[in-house]
């Protein structure tokens, strides 16, 4: 077929195919090439997170100092003594002398299959000492989150004695 064709008629087809080339290239090149830049960060990406799991022991002891440790909730009492316990040993390392701690009823847990328990705490003492014990309940493993805390000060004392605060604050914890 092609010994029928002029040479005209063959640089025509030539220009023909050259253009169907550059028009599939147009129209599908920048997709193709915008894949190909998405591919290539998410491959950097993870090629970023792939070093920083491979990161020597210091730095890998830095990031898991940072991460708060949880306990596996326990059964209520079992969890219930824990959690008292690791309370009363956090308000004794920062001073704070306070009545005995009392469970407070449980409210609807966030968390399928769990209850949650709550500690009520009051006590007077410095306001430094309250700010010592929020800075270290992070590092009470089964401490769900602060569910309130108040903080009141007697405002008929003079300047100086007003360091002097009391505390009311509720601590919640899962149990199963």
């Amino acid at each position: 077929m092609t010994a029928r064709l002029s040479q005209r008629e063959k640089r025509m087809l030539a220009l023909g195919a050259v253009c169907a080339a550059a028009i599939v290239i147009f129209t599908y090149g920048p997709k193709w090439l915008d894949h190909w830049r998405r591919t290539r960060r998410s491959l950097a990406a993870l090629r970023t997170k792939m070093e920083l799991a491979n990161a020597d022991k210091a730095k890998q002891a830095g990031l898991f100092s940072i991460v708060p440790v949880f306990e596996t909730p326990q059964g209520e009492e079992k969890q219930k003594l824990l959690f008292r316990n690791k309370v009363n040993e956090q308000l004794k390392r920062v001073g704070i002398r306070s009545e005995p701690l009392q469970v407070s009823p449980g409210g609807k847990s966030p968390a399928a299959g769990y209850k949650l328990l709550r500690l009520k705490c009051s006590a007077e003492c410095r306001f430094g000492q309250v700010l010592d014990l929020l800075a270290g309940l992070k590092d009470n493993p089964y401490l769900l989150g602060v569910e309130e805390l108040r903080i009141t000060c007697d405002k008929k004392k003079p300047p100086g004695q007003r360091q002097q605060v009391k505390l009311d604050l509720t601590v919640s914890t899962f149990v199963k």
